[in-house]
C-alpha cells in the first residue's frame, strides 16, 4: 500500500471533488468520492492517523488551479496531492466557445505538478477526466477531451505519479448499465459513478 502513518492526502479539482463541501469549513469533504475515500480507508487502516482535505471548486480549469495552487495546496503541506481537473477546459469549447487547447491544458498541469514537487516533494495520483455519451452531443466532446486524457497519462508517466484510469472505467461501466446510471449529465457521477472512482482510487494506490 502507497499510503503511510500520518500522511496528509489533498484532493484538488473540479465539481466532481467539490461534491457540496462546506467551503467555510475546512475539514469538509462534500458528498462525492473524497468521502468514500476517507471513510473506507479510515475504516481499513484506523492506525495510519491520516488526514484528508478537499479544496476541488465547482467550475475550475487548470487555469483556476494554477491561480490558487500556493494557498489550496503548497500551503497545507500535503504528502499526496490528488488532481482531477479537465472536463470544463473541454466543456467551455461547446458551452461558451472557450477553448483550452490540449497543449495550453497540458503545460498548465505541468507547471502544477513541478511547483508541487519543488516545494513539497509531494507524491502524485492523477485522474482521468471523462466523459459519456448523455446527452448525444457529449459523443462530440471527444474530440477535444481525448487528448487532454493522453495529456494525462503523459504528464502520469513524466512525474512518475499514479494513474486512475477514469474514461476506460467509466465507458466499460456502461456497457453494464446505460451511462446515465453513472453520471446522469454524462460528466457529474451519480453516487454510483462516485463509488467508481472512489474504487478504482483505492485500487491504484493499493488499499483494496
Amino acid at each position: 500500500m502507497q499510503l503511510q502513518h500520518n500522511d496528509i492526502i489533498l484532493f484538488q479539482g473540479d465539481s466532481i471533488t467539490d461534491a457540496g463541501r462546506n467551503r467555510s469549513e475546512s475539514s469538509s469533504l462534500g458528498t462525492g468520492y473524497p468521502l468514500l475515500i476517507s471513510a473506507l480507508t479510515g475504516l481499513k487502516h484506523p492506525e495510519l492517523n491520516l488526514q484528508f482535505l478537499n479544496r476541488g471548486i465547482s467550475g475550475d480549469r487548470v487555469v483556476n488551479l494554477q491561480e490558487r495552487w500556493q494557498g489550496d495546496c503548497l500551503e497545507l503541506k500535503p504528502t499526496w496531492v490528488s488532481v482531477y481537473i479537465g472536463i470544463n477546459d473541454c466543456w467551455r469549447r461547446y458551452s461558451r466557445q472557450d477553448e483550452t487547447p490540449a497543449a495550453a491544458f497540458k503545460a498548465g498541469y505541468r507547471e502544477l505538478l513541478e511547483r508541487t514537487q519543488e516545494s513539497l516533494g509531494a507524491k502524485l495520483i492523477l485522474m482521468e477526466p471523462f466523459v459519456l455519451p448523455v446527452p448525444e452531443d457529449r459523443r462530440a466532446w471527444r474530440e477535444d477531451l481525448d487528448p487532454k486524457i493522453h495529456a494525462v497519462r503523459e504528464l502520469a508517466a513524466e512525474f512518475q505519479a499514479l494513474l486512475v484510469p477514469l474514461d476506460g472505467l467509466f465507458n466499460a461501466a456502461a456497457a453494464r448499465r446505460e451511462p446515465a446510471y453513472w453520471a446522469p449529465d454524462g460528466v457529474h457521477p451519480s453516487p454510483a459513478g462516485h463509488g467508481l472512482i472512489a474504487k478504482a482510487w483505492m485500487e491504484t494506490m493499493g488499499i483494496l
